[in-house]
């Protein structure tokens, strides 16, 4: 089968190698000749776990382009374009709508399947991505299929998850296109469910709130459990075992960011209000989330007072380990706050400094944990890297260490001033 992909962003490009894998002939459009020119090489403009073993294997099957054009003989078309958040917090569509009239003006006669697997929030394929199809007299379920078919990848295991899926959700208009997507995802050993586009679309958004939710939830507890002296790991170790709410999304901690749970949740609650509903327990979710990380800086305070000119370092500035990516990382939050208070900051990740860089450029970087650490007053542990498990904290000015991931064995901070953000 020959497989359109329309968007080579995370979500596309590990969506086209894994169909490729399984034998289709894949082509990806995207608006970036650079990203377009790297996966032709077979080089993965991303980092994500096993995508560049995938695009080497299968770089017979996959072409990546600029032009639409190369979509025409293409009999699925997945739009796996980016919906950003707006200012306010809305979804921004504005990438889905553009992709979707492109696709019309080039159906031509033969039937295709156009499949929203971008994240959009309920009614899009419905009430907008369908209009665009029909408005040059082509009509969706005769001349054309359409379906929602949301992804659920995480970020840095994105290849694992979409090759070990938990379940395959398929929202449909037609019999035609379930039996497509039914035959397409044919390899994958997954509960399928199918349902209705819009509620395929929501399924999507519910699960990564409730996600959201949990760690929230679970942060909630801790930073009450630590003015107990309570450790939430036990609390949360005794609730998670309860089947019914499982222990998984309940590690206390900094909070949760990247590309999609922020997001997610911020448009969930911008569309529910625009329908007249006030979102209380969505809104408190974000709210705890935006001030969780900030309690690090009032217990470095506590420690080494005022932060003036004080050298701190801040360890880990992905949003999560695996990833080169910091959108939404916690670790915005807290530089840019100890950057008001005055500090001195230097930052360190094992992938995502250049990437933090466009963010903060006059911040310092250091090349290793070690350097960061070096003469540093205080140092925040911000992502739970596997290296910052066996740290040495020596040759700091002051060993103060405040842990956002519970990265620091008891029997490690023996001679460190230590504080646990929730414990």
């Amino acid at each position: 089968m020959h497989i359109g992909v329309i968007g080579a962003g995370y979500v596309g490009l590990v969506t086209g190698a894994c169909l490729a894998d399984t034998g289709n002939k894949v082509t990806l459009v995207d608006v970036d000749r650079e990203k377009v020119d790297c996966i032709n090489r077979g080089i993965p403009p991303i980092h994500e776990e096993g995508l560049e073993e995938l695009l080497r294997r299968n770089q017979h099957r996959i072409t990546a382009s600029t032009s639409y054009h190369d979509l025409n003989e293409a009999g699925v078309l997945f739009i796996c374009v980016g919906t950003p958040s707006a200012p306010d917090g809305s979804i921004n569509l504005r990438y889905v709508e553009e992709a979707a009239g492109t696709i019309a003006g080039r159906l031509g006669d033969s039937w295709k399947l156009i499949v929203v697997k971008s994240t959009v929030i309920p009614g899009t394929t419905e009430e907008m991505v369908r209009p665009q199809l029909e408005k040059t007299g082509n009509r969706a379920g005769a001349d054309f299929g359409l379906a929602m078919n949301p992804e659920f990848l995480r970020e840095g295991k994105a290849v694992s998850d979409f090759q070990r899926p938990d379940r395959i959700v398929i929202g449909i208009t037609d019999q035609r296109s379930e039996q497509l997507l039914r035959h397409l995802y044919a390899h994958y050993d997954a509960p399928l469910l199918v349902t209705t586009p819009t509620a395929a679309e929501m399924i999507k958004y519910a699960s990564n709130a409730l996600l959201a939710t949990k760690i929230s939830y679970a942060n909630e507890i801790g930073n009450y459990c630590k003015q107990l002296g309570v450790d939430v790991y036990d609390v949360m170790a005794g609730v998670g075992m309860d089947h019914r709410i499982s222990p998984h999304f309940l590690n206390a901690g900094a909070g949760f960011g990247g590309s999609c749970f922020p997001k997610d949740v911020r448009a969930l609650i911008s569309a529910g209000t625009e329908a007249g509903l006030s979102m209380e327990l969505l809104r408190a979710v974000m709210d705890v989330n935006q001030r969780q990380p900030l309690r690090m800086l009032d217990l470095l305070e506590k420690h080494v007072g005022s932060l003036e000119g004080k050298r701190i370092a801040v360890l880990g500035l992905a949003f999560k380990p695996g990833t080169d990516d910091v959108r939404e990382s916690c670790s915005l939050l807290v530089i840019e706050a100890l950057l008001e208070r005055g500090a001195v900051v230097v930052g360190y990740d094992p992938l995502a400094g250049a990437n933090m860089q466009k963010h903060f450029p006059d911040i310092l970087y250091a090349e290793s944990a070690r350097d960061a650490l070096h003469d540093a007053d205080g140092c925040l542990l911000m992502t739970d890297w596997d290296e910052f498990r066996k740290l040495d904290f020596g040759g700091m000015a002051r060993p103060v260490v405040i842990d956002g991931r519970r990265l620091v064995d008891p029997e490690r901070r023996q001679g460190l001033t230590y504080e646990g953000i929730c414990w």
